[in-house]
């Protein structure tokens, strides 16, 4: 077996345990269910804050490997380098694109992560989620190109 191959399957079987363990926690969590999120975008009902603590939680983890991993690491393991954005202006797509994903989270309790999550599970409304949310991605490949 190859480096190059031996490496691909590592950082698959990396990107795989990461993919488990963050469907874990949105489960743990309770994220996959559509009426929590919902509550929290909701603040004149029952508002429920749990979304905010596990958003805080994840950003302030991913500030501090990233923090640690740009300071001690110049090379990923499994790549040439790091691919990081470079654009910083913002476009009429990025911003319909954002209101699109809102609207949809607000209206249907669920984003794609926990739709997969909660997929999984045999949920027919995140099953009906994530078959919508693959019509609408396929029409917009094909809107892209034309």
């Amino acid at each position: 077996m190859s480096t190059c191959r031996h490496c691909r399957l590592i950082a698959w079987g990396m990107a795989m345990a990461a993919g488990a363990m963050f469907g874990v926690g949105l489960v743990l969590s309770g994220m996959t269910q559509p009426a929590r999120v919902i509550a929290f975008l909701d603040p004149s009902g029952s508002w429920d804050p749990s979304l905010a603590f596990v958003m805080a939680g994840a950003v302030g983890v991913y500030a501090i490997a990233y923090r640690w991993i740009m300071r001690h690491r110049r090379d990923p393991w499994f790549d040439l380098r790091f691919h990081l954005p470079t654009r910083r202006d913002l476009d009429l797509q990025l911003v319909a694109g954002s209101a699109l994903f809102g609207i949809g989270w607000g209206l249907a309790g669920l984003c794609p992560g926990p739709a997969i999550v909660a997929a999984s599970s045999g949920s027919p409304s995140a099953i009906l989620f994530l078959l919508a949310m693959l019509a609408g991605m396929l029409g917009r490949d094909r809107l892209g190109r034309a």
